[in-house]
């Protein structure tokens, strides 16, 4: 699965596999045999995962990981090329047509969790490009994916958001791994955090402020 294919499997691959990433001379249509073996290689990474967090209530959504991917490698691509591309960025990078559930939100992070390092890459380019601002917009609506990038959530319902066990695990765990401060003191949140750290807090996070009503 790792020999060379198409520049859209290889950057999908190797970034994955080696946290790098190929930047190409030019943006090429992803024809439909792509996308299915993109869609068969994240059934893969995703049960790999799974296992981990150990929940046999998910299965991947095929779709939407590979919608994502394409949303990352043309993001990506577009760090490079901009010749005559503003008129396609809406077809390039298109909104998530989806139903936004636990699995589709962690079938997206497969790819999704490497955009918040092409964002600010973008940005340091030029912080008024309108692609900053598409990406920025598909994070805050997979917002797992951007824990650890400032990300406007000031209308997320928490408790609403992290109900399901497994996903808030999952929330909760790449909060402290990412060391989000701005995420870890909202009210709810920090409770939850606090009651997972229990008598450990100090082990696990010791700069952590405790929020209370009386310190919001």
């Amino acid at each position: 699965m790792m020999e060379t294919r198409s520049p859209f499997l290889d950057t999908i691959f190797l970034l994955r596999k080696n946290e790098c990433i190929t930047l190409f001379s030019s943006l090429q249509e992803i024809s439909e045999k792509e996308e299915m073996e993109a869609g068969e290689y994240f059934e893969t990474e995703f049960e790999k995962e799974r296992l981990e967090f150990l929940s046999d209530q998910m299965s991947c959504d095929q779709k939407t990981a590979v919608w994502a991917a394409k949303v990352l490698y043309h993001s990506a691509q577009l760090y490079l090329i901009r010749d005559n591309t503003e008129k396609n960025l809406g077809k390039l990078i298109p909104e998530f047509k989806g139903t936004r559930e636990v699995s589709s939100i962690l079938s997206a992070d497969l790819s999704l969790r490497f955009l918040p390092q092409i964002i600010v890459a973008l940005n340091a380019i030029d912080p008024e490009d309108i692609l900053i601002k598409m990406l920025e917009d598909i994070l805050a609506e997979f917002h797992y994916s951007g824990i650890g990038y400032d990300l406007d959530l000031k209308y997320v319902n928490w408790e609403k958001e992290l109900e399901d066990k497994t996903y808030r695990k999952l929330y909760l765990e790449r909060i402290v791994e990412k060391k989000d401060y701005r995420l870890a003191e909202i009210p709810f949140i920090n409770k939850l955090l606090i009651a997972e750290f229990g008598m450990h807090k100090e082990a696990f996070w010791r700069e952590l402020k405790i929020i209370t009503e009386e310190n919001q």
